[in-house]
């Protein structure tokens, strides 16, 4: 009787075991890890609250909201899971994603060749031309083409295409240090460190909310403009390489229009924080 006992007792907690590892290992793929710098308006920001839909951002009290965010509720939604929101710097997106840490970043990244080699980008999710912004009271402020630029003193968001590939076009250009954030960029154009600074166009708009003394410069159509190719103003979701994420996150966008992603940013840069100032 009591080898029966010891038995059944043996089996109940092999039952138990695999019930609980089985369960953990649901547990742990029934949720969406999403990397944004949450400081990247229209994109991505940080709020105190949940307004509006923002969502919580991971180990923080925080809420995170946003064109990205929106994305990444759709997703997560879509893939039947629940949406998990993860604050990195810009520069730890792309090897968050390669590590696995996260399960894509979300984030206006460009699909670079550069970044292609080492993360798997989605369909676009976004077009943004490249224009530039410059204070209403600067002699470049009625430049109608890049080379009104010429000697302008100017910085862009480190790590961007902006900063790497666009300022080097202006003539002359005084290119200072690269600005860690979007929102630094900004404060340096509107203190007078620098006459203009390169950005894509929603970020613009978005400044334009909380500065509006500055003045948007838009040389699109025109044969003075900045140079750059379509994997350049193409912005991507990345995802680690090879992943399956990959196909159905395309399979998700491909239920959206060009004018879908329009109204959608527009619907993100009427509701972010600097818009209520």
């Amino acid at each position: 009787m009591k080898r029966i006992l010891t038995a059944a007792l043996a089996l109940v907690l092999i039952v138990s075991c695999v019930s609980l590892f089985a369960c953990g290992k649901e547990d742990s793929g029934d949720t969406l890890r999403v990397a944004m710098e949450c400081s990247y308006a229209p994109y991505n920001w940080t709020q105190p609250d949940d307004s509006n839909g923002a969502v919580k951002i991971a180990d923080s009290s925080d809420y995170a909201y946003g064109y990205d965010v929106m994305w990444a509720k759709i997703i997560a939604e879509k893939l039947g899971k629940k949406l998990e929101i993860v604050k990195l710097d810009w520069d730890s997106l792309v090897p968050a994603v390669m590590s696995g840490d996260v399960d894509c970043a979300i984030a206006g990244q460009s699909i670079t060749s550069e970044r292609l080699e080492k993360v798997d980008f989605t369909e676009p999710y976004y077009y943004a031309s490249i224009v530039t912004l410059v204070r209403s009271d600067s002699p470049y402020a009625s430049a109608a083409g890049l080379s009104e630029l010429a000697g302008a003193k100017c910085t862009s968001q480190l790590g961007t295409i902006w900063y790497d590939v666009c300022l080097p076009q202006i003539k002359d250009a005084e290119i200072l240090p690269a600005q860690e954030t979007a929102p630094s960029m900004l404060v340096a154009l509107q203190s007078g460190t620098v006459d203009l600074v390169c950005t894509d166009i929603p970020t613009a708009k978005a400044a334009l909310v909380a500065y509006p003394d500055l003045k948007l410069l838009d040389f699109t159509g025109t044969d003075d403009n900045y140079i750059v190719s379509e994997e350049e103003i193409n912005l991507g979701i990345s995802v680690k390489k090879g992943s399956e994420l990959t196909e159905k996150i395309n399979a998700i966008l491909a239920q959206y229009t060009v004018e879908n992603y329009e109204e959608m940013m527009q619907n993100a840069i009427s509701v972010q924080p600097l818009s209520e100032e």
